[in-house]
């Protein structure tokens, strides 16, 4: 048990107080430490190995668990939030819009999305770095989902949405169900933004037809897709919640990590001079090109450390039967969960964990001894890891270096960036100043 616990309430008012705090204290209580949330007890893996048993070695004992139930309102039957032989069937159905071909299609369009961004700047410009990232990042995910003029009411509902939903996420998953059906401002929101947002969407797939099959963009291929098993097809529904888990997945942890990496650099002038250096020789003066991102090894080992330490906070799962993990007895339907952002500072598995340090990740010296496959799970693991961790990869190189081919980004003085608890931390606010390279 955690210590702490009050009555009635248990732990629920530490974990709404400082919940990244409370997470990182409980690496030292044990490998199975139990939290209880009123009457919602959870509990808590710290132990990578545990961790990489209920992901990967046993994983099919394993159901999605709370949090992902919960957001089944927004993602409905989406790859996120399913189980079983629904979600196998599923990814064999998006598997082809993931592949490495049309990865570098899709980066074509980040490219030119990232470049965009980057010339709109001015020089000694204050630029809110979390905004523009998400910006970007809605852009290239949201033009990849969608093409033509026609689709333009949905894009732009996406970026009148996503914050409210954001804004709502990560309360309602930690919260009890009856707290969903609390009548108060951030409730309302929230489910007015979902209800918009599936609407819309319902209505762009709902209008594609015969003569839009060859359009080249996410709704064509998935609409086309068939089950190599089965011969199954999508139906407009089920096409509708992939798009919504698809828009989420690639912009919240891109736009959220963008803004880290380039917190980040200012605050260490020797890594930001060596992606500098990097992008100087491998992109020069013209714009990037998807060719680029395989060649700027540095900075993908910036991305690594930036999402290293800013991860995402909490994740659950269900044992579908009894279980026994860490010698503790488990029933069938009980709450188990694991915090990346814990695991990836724990002392044990990294040395000085809170340190920016670059060169953990560097495979090229063979005197390093590079982080444990288990210990680090910023996309998950197993058959329920990230479907689309290559385009996020490319999403966030394509971004860090079409800004870094002209500007630095400087921190506003006096200003002091702290963490907002979210599904993946969030900088409270990025005021930054632009200064031109050249």
């Amino acid at each position: 048990m955690a210590p702490g616990r009050l009555p009635l309430l248990g732990h629920a008012l530490q974990l709404s107080r400082g919940p990244i705090a409370f997470l990182e204290s409980l690496r030292g209580v044990a490998p199975v430490v139990r939290v209880d949330l009123g009457g919602w007890p959870l509990h808590v893996l710290t132990d990578p190995a545990l961790i990489h048993t209920v992901l990967v070695g046993e994983a099919h004992a394993f159901g999605r668990g709370r949090i992902f139930e919960k957001l089944r309102p927004l993602f409905g039957n989406g790859i996120a939030t399913t189980d079983g032989a629904l979600h196998r069937k599923q990814r064999r159905l998006m598997q082809p819009a993931f592949q490495r071909n049309r990865i570098s299609r899709y980066a074509e369009l980040m490219c030119r999305e990232a470049d965009t961004m980057a010339a709109s700047w001015t020089a000694g410009a204050r630029i809110r770095v979390d905004r523009e990232m998400r910006r970007f990042a809605l852009s290239a995910v949201a033009g990849m989902i969608f093409s033509g003029d026609v689709d333009q009411p949905a894009v732009r509902e996406v970026h009148r949405s996503f914050p409210i939903i954001l804004e709502g996420m990560l309360v309602r998953t930690v919260m009890p169900k009856a707290f969903d059906r609390l009548p108060i401002p951030l409730n309302r929101r929230f489910n007015a933004a979902a209800t918009r947002l599936r609407s819309i969407i319902d209505e762009v797939v709902a209008a594609y037809g015969p003569e839009d099959s060859g359009r080249d963009d996410l709704i064509s291929l998935l609409l086309a897709s068939k089950d190599p098993e089965t011969g199954d097809t999508m139906s407009a529904e089920q096409v509708r919640d992939e798009l919504i888990t698809i828009l989420f997945g690639g912009t919240e942890t891109a736009s959220t990590t963008l803004a880290w990496i380039f917190h980040e650099l200012a605050r260490h002038p020797d890594v930001e001079a060596r992606v500098h250096a990097e992008v100087d020789t491998v992109v020069g003066d013209r714009p990037v090109r998807p060719e680029d991102l395989a060649s700027l090894t540095y900075t993908k080992r910036v991305f690594e450390e930036s999402l290293r330490l800013h991860s995402p906070l909490l994740f659950t799962r269900r044992p579908l039967t009894p279980v026994t993990l860490g010698g503790v007895a488990l029933p069938a339907g009980a709450e188990i969960a694991y915090s990346p952002y814990a695991l990836h500072r724990d002392p044990e598995l990294f040395a000085d964990p809170t340190a920016f340090d670059t060169e953990r990740w560097n495979d090229t010296d063979p005197s390093r001894v590079l982080p444990r496959l288990d210990s680090f799970i910023p996309f998950g693991a197993g058959q329920h890891k990230c479907i689309g961790d290559a385009f996020a990869v490319a999403e966030i190189l394509t971004a860090v270096a079409s800004v870094a081919r002209r500007w630095r980004l400087e921190p506003v003085p006096g200003t002091t960036v702290k963490e907002v608890p979210a599904g993946i931390p969030l900088p409270d606010a990025l005021p930054m100043i632009c200064v031109p390279r050249r």
